[in-house]
């Protein structure tokens, strides 16, 4: 017998199906707002792991370490019977280390106990623009922006619906850390130079700001190679994120 019925095409499952839309907008309610602050506030505590490890793995601290052990051990090691309260003796020093080290670093945990709404409100009471990363329903990137308008030839700055030119500031870039390089960021990025230059015009200047969330260093001098270098990063994506944007301006 033959049949009429042709085969059925069973289409394979979509992978993606399911799978929360990642949205990048400016934020508008003063709960995805607070969320966003909470997030930047985590992103500078955070600094203190980042902070501490720069400290145990400098060069200087290392050799201090092995020198106070070497010390500990030539005064308490006598022969083999002595092994034992060396090693305990030992670990004893090495976590009052520890704990000496992120007793150093706790002025992070005390930055972000202290970063309020002041920090995204200008002397003239206007807060700045929150723009944020949404996984489904969850905030996993937040970015603060500040625009700083030109003046007018009476040295009043125009009101917000006129493109005066001048420069936005992001004061804040952070992705939650599970999330990062993922691309979140650079989707940050991308939305706060489409704010700059729809609400100061294309010739408006980008760029962070040099007293931004995160660039308070509590170290000396000498342990701040790393957050520096973390510094460079971000103005280097911003630049490369401009580019992206702009493919004319782009080195040749």
């Amino acid at each position: 017998m033959s049949s009429n019925a042709e085969d059925e095409v069973v289409l394979p499952p979509n992978p993606l199906e399911g799978v929360p839309e990642l949205k990048t907008t400016t934020l508008t309610t003063e709960d995805d707002k607070t969320a966003a602050l909470k997030l930047v506030a985590d992103s500078i505590a955070q600094q203190r792991q980042f902070a501490s490890r720069t400290i145990m793995f400098h060069p200087l601290f290392i050799a201090a370490y092995v020198l106070l052990l070497a010390i500990m051990t030539k005064f308490l090691y006598k022969d083999a019977g002595d092994i034992g309260i060396v090693l305990t003796t030992g670990a004893g020093v090495s976590m009052a280390v520890l704990v000496a080290v992120r007793s150093c670093t706790a002025g992070y945990i005390h930055l972000a106990e202290e970063f309020t709404w002041a920090f995204a409100t200008n002397e003239d009471g206007e807060q700045d623009i929150i723009i944020g990363s949404r996984y489904g329903e969850e905030l996993i990137g937040a970015l603060i922006l500040r625009l700083e308008r030109n003046s007018n030839g009476g040295g009043k700055k125009k009101s917000k619906g006129f493109k005066t030119g001048g420069e936005a500031l992001i004061r804040a870039w952070t992705v939650r850390i599970k999330y990062r390089g993922t691309g979140v960021g650079t989707e940050l990025l991308e939305e706060a130079i489409r704010v700059s230059r729809e609400k100061l015009g294309n010739s408006a200047k980008i760029g962070f700001a040099a007293e931004h969330a995160n660039s308070k260093m509590i170290l000396p001098a000498m342990f701040n190679g790393g957050f520096k270098m973390k510094e460079a990063k971000a103005a280097k994506a911003l630049e490369k994120t401009l580019q992206s944007m702009d493919p004319s301006k782009k080195k040749r």
